[in-house]
């Protein structure tokens, strides 16, 4: 969500008021797209000191017009010119520095010259300052500070800022929650097609925050966002066709939007895009193309394709048998709080499987109890085996009988069958101890990952 406003550069600059004959022809040159004439009316009047020379001959070196593209003496034009109080020139180095372009990545010193700029009334720069006091760059992290900068760029109708600001309202930073602040800003933003913005409102309907849950409210939403090439619309896009909501269940239109986000680089699109191939629907079934786009999410870190991809070369689906490689993707994900990847490592300790790894009773343990308390019936099931034979874990008939009792919830007949076994060995004041504790377990809330 958090962006610099580079690409605005040119755009953005305002140039000076004509006063001389040689800036008025530098400014005819630039208008009709001749940079290099631009530059050669514009460098001589820089170096005999002129401001808004300097800070459009910045802007050229900065984006490569007329002059080969050079961050270095984009900086040393931006330092003389924001030296002189030009607040264009000021907050322009201050992006300079912030990026570590034409000079080493120092955000105190980007600090500095944004602050300069956006005490001047900037809208960027104070954009800029509310960014680098949200993520704590050179200055400790104060979601109040970004709050009052972004207020004053986004009354000035920069619509980053005010999409920001209705991100914060949105997660409560800084300032109490309100959903009806956040769709306030994430509303004027989107207005002005700030793509981020629109496809915060987009979510906003489609998770009923502030307002009713409605997918048809959010898909046109998504749409505007998704045609500027914004990742995460598209992603939205892709589940709504995916899911059919707020739209006719269209796996083909799902492909192809998450095609788009999962192109760009977007890890849960490429899972998405991934299961499509790998369940065939709205594409002919391919493995290869599954394995393909599990591997670029799983990569990312993405906890769900690495717990697929783990599962094809499980079971050799397009691949060949691979259990060290299975178990080290399901390993990452576990690591991440993935439930089925914690509950099939266990099943690869406590088997030995394949050679994957070798068997470890006490690491399947692990791995099952982690499963188990997200609510994983199975990990629940086979953790309790774990005890009731002592492998592992210390042999406990009381906490066998909590497990296979949690297991059975769902009518699971081998769970039941083993909860009977157990208590028949128990004592009653053990069995008592076991359906307290169950109950105890059933009233804590828990999470399926």
């Amino acid at each position: 969500m958090w962006r610099f406003a580079w690409g605005s550069l040119l755009c953005c600059a305002i140039w000076s008021v004509v006063l001389r004959a040689d800036f008025a022809a530098g400014q005819r040159a630039l208008d009709r797209g001749d940079y290099a004439a631009a530059v050669k009316e514009w460098l001589p009047l820089a170096e005999k000191g002129h401001v808004a020379a300097q800070f459009n001959l910045a802007v050229l070196y900065a984006n490569g017009k007329g002059v080969p593209q050079n961050y270095t003496e984009a900086v040393k034009w931006y330092r003389l010119a924001a030296g002189k109080g030009d607040v264009r020139a000021q907050c322009n180095l201050g992006l300079m520095y912030d990026q570590g372009e034409g000079v080493q990545q120092d955000h105190a010193e980007a600090l500095k010259w944004f602050s300069l700029a956006a005490e001047q009334g900037d809208p960027l720069a104070q954009f800029n300052l509310g960014l680098t006091y949200e993520k704590g760059q050179s200055v400790a992290q104060n979601f109040s500070e970004a709050l009052r900068w972004y207020r004053l760029a986004a009354a000035q109708g920069y619509p980053a800022a005010q999409c920001n600001l209705g991100a914060i309202y949105e997660r409560g930073q800084g300032v109490a929650q309100s959903y009806a602040e956040a769709l306030k800003w994430y509303r004027l933003a989107a207005k002005q097609d700030d793509a981020v913005a629109q496809c915060s409102l987009g979510l906003m309907y489609a998770n009923g925050r502030g307002v009713p849950q409605d997918h048809k409210q959010a898909l046109p939403w998504f749409r505007l966002a998704a045609k500027q090439g914004y990742p995460d619309a598209q992603f939205s896009l892709g589940i709504m066709y995916d899911k059919g909501q707020g739209v006719a269940q269209d796996y083909a239109a799902a492909r192809e939007w998450y095609l788009l986000a999962a192109e760009q680089g977007h890890a849960d699109a490429q899972c998405n895009l991934a299961v499509l191939y790998d369940q065939g629907k709205g594409v002919t079934k391919d493995y290869a193309e599954a394995r393909k786009w599990y591997l670029r999410a799983a990569e990312s870190g993405n906890a769900a394709g690495q717990f697929n991809l783990a599962r094809m070369l499980m079971l050799g689906h397009g691949v060949e048998r691979n259990f060290p490689e299975a178990a080290k993707w399901y390993l990452l994900a576990a690591e991440q709080g993935h439930v089925d990847a914690q509950y099939n490592l266990g099943v690869m300790y406590d088997n030995g499987a394949g050679g994957g790894v070798k068997q470890d009773y006490q690491e399947a343990a692990k791995w099952y109890r982690m499963a188990a308390v997200q609510g994983s019936t199975d990990a629940q099931f086979n953790l309790g085996i774990l005890y009731s034979r002592g492998r592992g874990v210390p042999q406990d008939l009381v906490q066998a009988y909590v497990l296979f009792e949690l297991a059975s919830t769902n009518g699971d007949a081998d769970a039941i069958e083993s909860r009977d076994i157990v208590a028949e060995k128990m004592k009653p004041e053990q069995i008592k101890q076991a359906k307290a504790l169950v109950e105890n377990w059933k009233a804590q809330p828990r999470k399926r990952e």
